[in-house]
């Protein structure tokens, strides 16, 4: 059965999202036509805000409404420790640990030469600055345990190690192929507390 072009269009915008399919999205489509206006002027109002708002920040990219995130403004982090991994979206998991207490530093994506993904491509100089003018001891590589993951974890600790700085790589419990956005806060945990160094 056709839908309504309004309604198709929707389904359609829904049907992009990751992780949604035809089902899901008509599902959400269908809850928001059963819900008041104001339900979906909010939905609506958050998405737009969250476009108008948030960027990257100008430390360590992570997501921002400032010029720098809440975690590289914080007094309370230890700014000896710097976490790195390779999206914004990998930093809510390990804080979930309640584990790390140190800064991140966010790459932009992993090393991959097949897709063209070189060094100059992600935000490797401004972590090579940050070490360079910091009091940091220790960088943890918290990059995927994938092909361009483990990579990129090396790569890195070849720049790192001769600065002085202890390179450290998230241990046990991560599955080779899996993503940090899908692990579990006791899985990650333990691999943040067993972490190896390179």
């Amino acid at each position: 059965m056709q839908s309504a072009p309004s309604i198709q269009t929707l389904l359609d915008e829904f049907s992009r999202l990751p992780g949604i399919g035809p089902k899901s999205a008509q599902r959400i489509v269908y809850w928001l036509l059963n819900s008041d206006r104001a339900t979906s002027e909010r939905l609506a109002e958050a998405i737009m805000n969250v476009k108008d708002s948030v960027h990257f920040c100008k430390t360590c990219f992570n997501y921002a409404e400032g010029d720098c995130c809440q975690i590289c403004e914080s007094p309370d982090r230890d700014r000896g420790v710097i976490c790195v991994v390779s999206e914004p979206r990998d930093i809510p998991p390990i804080e979930r640990t309640h584990e790390f207490s140190g800064l991140y530093h966010v790459l932009g994506g992993a090393l991959s030469p097949l897709e063209g993904i070189g060094p100059d491509d992600l935000h490797i100089g401004e972590l090579m600055a940050r070490l360079s003018s910091s009091e940091v001891h220790e960088v943890i590589l918290a990059t995927n345990p994938n092909v361009e993951g483990e990579t990129t974890a090396s790569y890195l600790a070849r720049l790192i190690r001769p600065l002085g700085i202890t390179v450290t790589r998230l241990a046990s419990g991560l599955p080779v192929g899996g993503d940090l956005e899908f692990a579990d806060e006791v899985t990650l945990g333990r691999a943040i507390e067993t972490r190896r160094t390179l």
